[in-house]
């Protein structure tokens, strides 16, 4: 059995998304000023790196982060390789992979080699999920949607329809993946955002690992 972390560092070169905060991490205290203990002050959005997307991150009123249930951020997954030249991740694309018994799919996408060299900062040309794949996804019975980028939707779109379709459904979105060492195949996914229980319970980082079935 192999463990894969497939999460994304936090720290200053963290690209975010365009609009939501950056990155601060500072020295609240330290021993070597003559402080008790090292404490670090953290300062960053519920979105960034490797996140969970709650429903009411698009639906006021809706499923806050802290209630996800466990059920669905941990068990079975499967990885689901996308070609490089594909931009939008559309029903036909999953239409030669048997999704009745997915619970969890992850998208491996050429935005997985984003993360090889983020001083460009934000990507806004990355591979997403159209919404006629979102609604397969949620008809087919899927419970959680990984990405590999920060966004499951297209960049700036008119209207977040994709994750509307799979928030409404219940369908847990988890974003900021890093799947270049996982091939495709099935794994057991160990996903757990912090339980952020104050704002409007939007998200939340979380560390994810992929867990091998042999």
């Amino acid at each position: 059995m192999r463990i894969l972390d497939v999460s994304v560092p936090i720290s200053a070169e963290t690209p975010t998304y365009p609009g939501d905060p950056g990155v601060d991490i500072v020295q609240w205290s330290a021993i070597a000023e003559g402080d008790a203990a090292n404490v670090t002050l953290l300062h960053f959005g519920a979105h960034t790196a490797t996140h969970v997307d709650a429903p009411a991150h698009f639906i006021e009123g809706a499923g806050r982060v802290d209630s996800l249930s466990l059920d669905a951020l941990i068990g079975p997954a499967l990885v689901v390789s996308i070609p490089d030249e594909v931009d939008a991740i559309e029903a036909s694309h999953l239409s030669i992979h048997d999704l009745t018994s997915a619970a969890r799919v992850l998208f491996k996408t050429r935005n997985s080699n984003f993360w090889s060299d983020t001083r460009g900062g934000f990507r806004k040309d990355f591979t997403h999920l159209a919404p006629d794949a979102a609604r397969l996804l949620v008809e087919s019975g899927v419970r959680l949607v990984g990405i590999d980028y920060l966004s499951v939707e297209k960049f700036e779109p008119e209207r977040h329809v994709t994750h509307e379709i799979l928030l409404s459904h219940g369908v847990v979105i988890l974003e900021g993946l890093d799947l270049r060492e996982a091939a495709a195949g099935s794994y057991e996914l160990i996903c757990l955002p912090l339980k952020i229980a104050g704002g409007t319970g939007d998200g939340a980082p979380a560390r994810a690992v992929l867990r091998t079935l042999d």
